[in-house]
């Protein structure tokens, strides 16, 4: 009733208002689409408009985002303290945001800042303070105002008139947006009300003396009022406002990396997801799976859904929470993993093929290429055996390494060169054996030989660069120096050019005490000064393989350490140049083990090479789109202050070559210098701030972290093809899913493989899942299903499969992959089926895109068209589709029942 009357609205309508610099915009869709469909399919309504006010600086992707769910209008508050008082001058607060520069006006959406007050009314609050966990028992909560009466009112009409009027001179029309209340308010709601009635009732019956009106609004009440005056507003482009200073030496930029092993957690988490709803989609289709129960399956998936999403609040991922919010997460992420692993093992368990030998204790191993191209990597297993036979599901030997585990002694890893098709399936036998079976030597997986160096002293090398050791795959030779034991240079085929590249690890020193100035916390990163060495001595070994070379670096922070504080395993891969090797022949994978830290230091993996950069770095916006950031210098705190999030990726660039790192989780990044690039990989504070202490925020974080890094080298178009699927090869990587073989049952045929689904490589199947949502797409037949009270006995519809598609290129940014794709729907996916219908949906799924029509605001530049796709509109329910560079399309699939 409420909703019919416009009375209550439902805005932005996530699971949780996400955090905009670490989280993956996968992840982002994710949580809007999951709060979407619980609103649409509970009372069936679609905000239309987003209230995004407290992340912590705003990124370009949102808009696009938002206006791809189906938004009017948005709403960002945290920028920069400078430039938000420079808009407020130039009555700039608002404007149309292009948030794409390949999409630009197709996706752009009207954007209003709030202005210096934020959300909050800064007082009128007569419901006080709330107190957690449990209320005052005598009721007084602390710092209530005094209730409005007869001899007050007037002096709380002239402070409210007074702020509203300051804050109109700041906007273009007449109409001002007062936000009431702010963290934790109307928790005492009846108190609260009657004393906003009393003022608004006496302001509003003195009109003419006040020359004001006043009146409870929503945000789409507001925005009605701002559209109608049809006024010409400033375009601001694809530049995001990050990183976020909320004052003169108060820049956020240590959240990028705060609970480093919580973001990587989450990460994880995600990729998981992403493979299990493709797996149960595929064994849903074209025949339900045997041994599996949708129902069950579904709450699976949903866990971990929930859980995905729930961590994305931005003070979720983002690190800025008490430990005991840190479990909570944890604890949902582990049990929907948990949960979906589960899920997995059910789909597969008709996939294992019986085995008879005579070796007890072999594994078989199903191996699931979630990304619908052919993927070749390597895949690692640990297994408690040195000598190993590996066979493919025909009896074939598969190309292994084995060597003593690093982590886990006296295990071994296990690696296996691996080519699978999209979504699809390997199968690997894998079998202790004993030297003297000759038969089976053609299986035996390859043992590796180990190079020991031992360990050099910093500062101490006399002959730079005159005794280099080469590590060598197909694509790249690294030079390690035996001098330092460190990285010297990286030769690389393409352009047959010699890069120098060396790493270290590095630290900043900050402050923990508020008598002594600024301090560091989740938030905030305020170095003391320049980054200092983290180590005295490193030590160096070289682990070679057929398959491939492990470059292993030590770095001890005393020289007479017997435990190493940081390590990096380097990795060069060996296989073949097609059938998608070119990724794996060109990345140099990283692996760096960080910590525990000293109490208050900031760790960071600092790569310097002779690439004249001029200190331009480029990172990304949540993995969908890169930032140009140019090296400021700043009267204080330019050393954080030129620190910017990387969700994903980053590269640095000459005219010659191009150096990029992907991750696998978010990292602060910035260039100091010129030819440099730094990641802040871990983060260790304990500050005596009061609030800090008060709400326990204080990051005493001892874990050590592993997290991964990709390196890429080469020239622009080179690296500018293989980036985004290297970082989706990253993300993405084959779920392994290891049973025990049966020793007494027979030899059998392997499982029947299911046709790939393989799209064209500048296309990603971003989504590929049965939601199970029970909501029709009729908009008209479930509005009336829900006045029948029928959504809530309707079962979860199983025929219905979400799929999205994202064009992973930029306009102009690679000479062939940046044209727009044509697919045909029914030929990709025939190995699901036979496609009866295919209707567009809006990012979030609620809307038909023929019935989504968003409000066009009027610009100063005018563009031939706004709001929509510029491009032919295909036939409705074609299953031919083209997609331009930067789409994301959404499609409800429901394919011929067998």
């Amino acid at each position: 009733q409420l909703l019919a009357q416009g009375r209550l609205e439902f805005v932005l309508g996530g699971q949780v208002m996400h955090d905009e610099a670490v989280t993956h915009f996968d992840d982002q869709i994710l949580q809007l689409t999951e709060g979407h469909r619980f609103l649409y399919e509970t009372f069936g309504v679609r905000p239309r408009f987003s209230w995004q006010v407290d992340p912590f600086g705003a990124s370009a992707t949102t808009p696009t985002l938002f206006a791809l769910a189906g938004f009017n209008a948005h709403v960002i508050s945290r920028i920069n303290y400078d430039l938000k008082e420079a808009m407020q001058q130039d009555q700039g607060l608002q404007f149309v945001w292009r948030g794409s520069p390949s999409l630009s006006a197709q996706q752009e959406i009207f954007t209003h800042v709030l202005d210096t007050y934020g959300y909050c009314s800064k007082g009128f609050y007569w419901d006080g303070e709330a107190v957690f966990p449990d209320p005052p028992k005598d009721g007084m909560y602390p710092s209530k105002d005094t209730p409005v009466t007869k001899t007050n009112i007037e002096s709380y009409t002239m402070d409210m008139l007074n702020n509203m009027f300051e804050r109109a001179a700041l906007f273009r029309t007449p109409h001002v947006l007062w936000p009431w209340g702010c963290d934790r308010q109307f928790f005492n709601a009846s108190e609260q009300f009657v004393n906003m009635d009393l003022l608004l009732d006496y302001i509003n019956s003195r009109t003419s003396r006040f020359s004001v009106s006043i009146e409870y609004a929503t945000l789409g009440g507001y925005f009605r009022a701002v559209y109608s005056h049809n006024v010409s507003w400033q375009v601001h482009n694809h530049q995001d406002f990050l990183p976020y200073s909320s004052e003169l030496l108060k820049s956020w930029t240590g959240f990028y990396t705060s609970r480093s092993g919580l973001k990587g957690l989450a990460r994880r988490a995600s990729a998981l997801l992403y493979a299990g709803e493709s797996m149960f989609t595929r064994c849903m289709w074209p025949a339900p799976h045997r041994f599996l129960d949708p129902a069950w399956a579904l709450k699976r998936l949903q866990q971990l859904r929930w859980a995905v999403s729930e961590v994305q609040h931005h003070d979720g991922i983002t690190g800025t929470h008490t430990p005991n919010v840190t479990d909570m997460l944890v604890e949902h992420l582990s049990a929907g993993v948990q949960g979906v692993h589960k899920l997995m093992a059910s789909i597969i368990q008709d996939r294992t093929p019986a085995h008879s030998g005579p070796e007890p204790g072999g594994l078989f191993a199903v191996v699931y290429n979630p990304l619908a191209w052919t993927v070749t990597t390597i895949v690692t297993l640990t297994v408690g055996f040195s000598e190993v036979s590996v066979t493919d599901e025909s009896g074939r030997p598969a190309p292994a390494q084995v060597q003593k585990s690093e982590d886990t002694p006296p295990a071994h890893a296990l690696h296996v060169l691996t080519t699978i098709p999209g979504l699809s399936y390997q199968h690997y036998s894998i079998r202790p054996i004993e030297r003297a079976h000759e038969d089976t030597q053609e299986a035996v997986a390859t043992v590796t030989s180990a190079i020991q160096f031992g360990r050099r002293l910093r500062g101490r090398a006399r002959h730079l660069g005159r005794r280099l050791v080469p590590v060598k795959n197909d694509c790249y030779t690294v030079f390690l120096d035996q001098e330092t034991n460190l990285m010297h240079s990286v030769w690389e085929r393409q352009s047959n050019r010699t890069v120098r590249v060396t790493q270290e690890f590095m630290e900043y020193h900050v402050n923990g005490d508020e008598e002594d100035g600024l301090i560091s916390d989740n938030y905030v990163f305020t170095p003391k000064g320049a980054a200092e060495p983290a180590w005295e001595a490193v030590g160096m070994e070289i682990v070679e393989g057929r398959l491939m070379t492990e470059i292993r670096q030590f770095f001890y922070r005393q020289v007479n350490d017997t435990d190493h504080t940081h390590a990096i395993y380097t990795r060069l891969a060996r296989g073949p140049q097609g059938s998608g090797g070119e990724l794996l022949c060109h990345r140099i994978e990283q692996e760096c083990r960080v910590g525990p830290l000293e109490l208050n230091r900031e760790a960071i993996l600092r790569t310097s090479t002779d690439l004249n950069t001029q200190r331009v770095l480029y990172s990304d916006n949540n993995g969908y789109q890169m930032q140009r950031r140019t090296y400021r210098n700043y009267a204080n705190n330019s050393v954080s202050r030129n620190y910017y999030p990387m969700a994903q990726a980053a590269f640095i660039q000459d005219r010659g070559s191009r150096l990029v790192l992907l991750s696998e989780r978010a990292h602060g990044v910035s260039s100091q210098r010129s030819g440099q690039v730094e990641v802040m990989l871990h983060r260790r504070l304990w500050n005596n701030f009061d609030w800090a202490l008060w709400d326990n925020l204080t990051l005493n974080d001892t874990t050590v972290v592993r997290p991964v890094l990709w390196l890429l080298l080469g020239p622009r178009t080179l690296t500018a093809g293989l980036r985004q699927r290297s970082g989706l090869a990253l993300r993405h990587r084959p779920v392994v899913l290891l049973r025990e073989l049966n020793e007494t049952a027979q030899d059998g045929p392997g499982p029947q493989q299911q046709e790939a689904v393989t799209l064209p490589p500048s296309l990603h199947l971003q989504t590929l899942s049965i939601p199970g949502w029970n909501y029709s797409s009729n908009h008209t037949e479930h509005l009336w299903n829900l006045r029948k009270g029928h959504p809530r006995k309707a079962k979860a519809d199983l025929r219905r499969v979400l799929l999205r598609l994202h064009h992973l290129y930029e306009v102009g940014e690679h000479p062939v992959l940046s044209q727009p794709v044509t697919v045909n729907l029914q030929s990709v996916l025939r190995g699901l089926g036979s496609v009866l219908a295919v209707e567009e949906r809006s990012l979030t799924g609620t809307w038909d895109v023929s019935t989504l029509h968003r409000w066009t605001w009027r610009t100063q530049d005018r563009p031939l068209r706004r709001g929509g796709s510029s491009h032919p509109s295909p036939t409705p329910g074609s299953p031919t589709i083209t997609i331009h560079p930067k789409e994301i399309r959404t499609f409800f699939i429901h394919f011929q029942k067998q």
